[in-house]
């Protein structure tokens, strides 16, 4: 597809997508969030893809949040069918099969934080700035950051951070557990590219169940949570990753797994 919005590339696995509207700060808006909607659906089939990078051109912003001025005339209609956008395309990056890593190179305000908070893992730039500032445009988080962040920091830290507006650093994003590696500017995208690596030395099959598993426990109580634990642990006793890692063990070799998921 001809990309207006982001920039893409495929290094030795790993898909990087850039948002790419650096004069407004990466802000989104409906088409932003169409055109990367439409390229999750491409990587998805792509099997030369295992892990997605999802980082921010420009060098000052991942994604400074909503465009406002194109937010600020919506009634009440089109307000809650925007949120509905913006909230179906984080799940999709959420349940997305292939794990995804934020790599947050700015400002991560509003929609940037919802997003970040939908990838699987995030690691930041000591330059990284992070917050919803949405209760300032009278407004209040709509992509779903009033869900995630209580979940991901707890619920007293989610609500003074939502109530207050404010933004804070890197490293107080790494204290509260908002993020979880804080790297210097310029080694953020080889540490991103590190972690993508260590995540495709595995097995595809068991990253993708591992995924899911964590995903759906989070949705249900424990009991629930363990026996669908089970249920995947025993799939994966039918798959070539199983065979090739176990054999590999009792060998004494490093395995070598397939570049795709296990097809039995």
């Amino acid at each position: 597809m001809e990309l207006v919005n982001f920039l893409y590339e495929v290094e030795n696995g790993v898909g990087i997508i850039q948002f790419n509207r650096p004069k407004v700060l990466n802000a989104l808006n409906i088409e932003v969030l169409r055109e990367l909607d439409c390229l999750l659906e491409e990587i998805r089939n792509d099997e030369a893809v295992r892990v997605i990078i999802l980082t921010g051109a420009g060098g000052k912003s991942f994604v400074a949040g909503a465009d406002i001025p194109v937010m600020a005339p919506m009634n009440v209609q089109e307000g809650k069918e925007f949120a509905y956008m913006g909230q179906g395309l984080l799940h999709k990056i959420e349940e997305f099969e292939k794990p995804v890593i934020a790599a947050i190179n700015g400002f991560a305000l509003g929609g940037g934080t919802e997003i970040s908070m939908a990838c699987d893992i995030r690691i930041a730039s000591e330059k990284a700035k992070f917050g919803q500032p949405e209760v300032k445009l009278g407004i209040i988080p709509g992509f779903g950051g009033t869900q995630r962040m209580p979940r991901l920091i707890g619920k007293g830290m989610a609500k003074w951070l939502i109530f207050s507006g404010e933004m804070i650093s890197a490293e107080e994003a790494l204290r509260i557990g908002l993020v979880q590696k804080v790297v210097p500017a310029d080694q953020l995208m080889a540490e991103a590219k590190a972690m993508a690596a260590a995540i495709n030395a595995m097995s595809p099959t068991a990253v993708r169940l591992a995924k899911a598993s964590i995903n759906y426990g989070l949705d249900v109580d424990m009991r629930t949570g363990n026996r669908f634990e089970a249920f995947v642990f025993g799939h994966c006793f039918s798959t070539e990753d199983q065979q090739e890692g176990m054999g590999a063990f009792i060998e004494k070799r490093e395995p070598k797994f397939p570049n795709t998921y296990s097809k039995k």
